[in-house]
């Protein structure tokens, strides 16, 4: 997707950066903006600085400084995620230069945490917006609407939540800066159908190969909790706790075809190692006693264990489908979760049972 052309190479687009950017939120646009011919200029807080990404596979310095960055010479700003727009948001160099661009009608495109900064600059008043899901509430209180989608934009702004989001988010900057067109090839951003992890992977983004390890991480860690509920149902005697099983293996069940299918539309099978998960499950289950709230408690300590690894893989993937399927998850795990603490708590209340009031002479002392 390389394009010469001396029209996009004088467009020119600020890439922010500090220390902790995530990682592919700095690397995949700013990788599609240089194949497409535009001009990128790394601004940073120092230039004599190397910035480090947050799972180590950035190292780069910056072109120039915010300090000494005029906002019109641009044509766009991009805002990464990561740990970074917390340090970026600091700098008051930093959230002028944001907000003059703002001001002046360039295009400003934050993902992720990226919105902290406009958060800043009080740049998000009655706007549409998105971002990564932990500053949803900041981002409302700074008077945006929040639209929970991959992509928002509102006149000159445009936001993106997450890694999985990427491609869409900067097909959607590559298009606004000019670059499109039946010679380019790219996707229609609203088009659900298109093969978005492919671009992405062009851009530096998941390679099949990696989306399809994260798939398979999950299918191993629902076909685990499936066999493990299996056993705990066995075991359990409380008729609540009976049917929440069921209804977790119920969902289970359905999240285990939801991957395989995804992973058959890749071309791909399941690994030797989602196939055997289960009988992991029946090893460790087989040493556990049959008290009713032991099972409920180890029922709870599996989905609090998935929620913590299929919360990873939420963040790791610039596949928007394989990220879907993930989010699904994880929502539902944080459901079951509150379920079975309170099933959890409701029977422990029913067998600690109140210390019986002393009954005869007082003793004196």
């Amino acid at each position: 997707m390389t394009n010469n052309n001396s029209h996009f190479g004088q467009k020119k687009v600020a890439m922010l950066i500090e220390q902790a950017v995530e990682d592919i939120e700095f690397i995949l646009p700013c990788n599609a903006l240089k194949q497409a011919g535009f001009t990128v200029v790394v601004l940073g807080s120092r230039t004599n600085e190397k910035y480090k990404g947050k799972r180590g596979k950035l190292s780069i310095q910056a072109d120039a400084t915010t300090t000494e960055a005029i906002a019109s010479e641009f044509d766009a700003v991009v805002i990464p995620g990561g740990m970074a727009p917390d340090k970026m948001r600091r700098n008051p160099n930093t959230v002028r230069f944001v907000q003059e661009a703002m001001q002046q009608g360039k295009w400003v495109a934050a993902v992720c945490h990226g919105p902290q900064v406009l958060i800043e600059g009080d740049l998000l008043q009655g706007k549409r917006a998105t971002g990564f899901s932990a500053i949803r509430k900041d981002m409302i209180n700074a008077g945006a609407n929040y639209l929970d989608e991959a992509l928002v934009v509102d006149g000159n702004l445009i936001t993106s939540r997450e890694p999985g989001d990427l491609a869409i988010f900067t097909t959607a900057i590559l298009s606004r800066l000019g670059y499109g067109g039946k010679d380019a090839a790219l996707p229609d951003e609203k088009d659900a159908s298109a093969e978005w992890w492919k671009l992405a992977d062009a851009w530096g983004g998941s390679t099949k190969g990696d989306i399809v390890r994260g798939l398979n991480t999950a299918l191993s860690g629902e076909r685990y909790s499936q066999e493990a509920l299996e056993k705990y149902l066995e075991k359990e005697s409380n008729v609540e706790a009976k049917a929440l099983f069921q209804d977790l293996i119920t969902n289970k069940q359905r999240h285990i075809e939801i991957l395989e299918t995804y992973l058959h539309r890749l071309g791909e099978k399941p690994s030797l190692a989602a196939n055997i998960a289960n009988q992991y499950a029946k090893v460790k289950t087989a040493l556990t006693g049959s008290d009713d709230i032991y099972q409920i408690r180890s029922a709870l300590g599996d989905v609090q264990t998935g929620i913590g690894d299929i919360g990873n893989l939420c963040a790791m993937y610039t596949d928007p489908v394989a990220t879907a399927i993930f989010k699904e998850i994880y929502q539902d795990l944080l459901q079951y979760e509150q379920r079975l603490v309170e099933l959890y708590r409701s029977c422990l209340a029913t067998t600690v049972q109140p210390p019986k009031p002393t009954t005869g002479a007082a003793v004196s002392m």
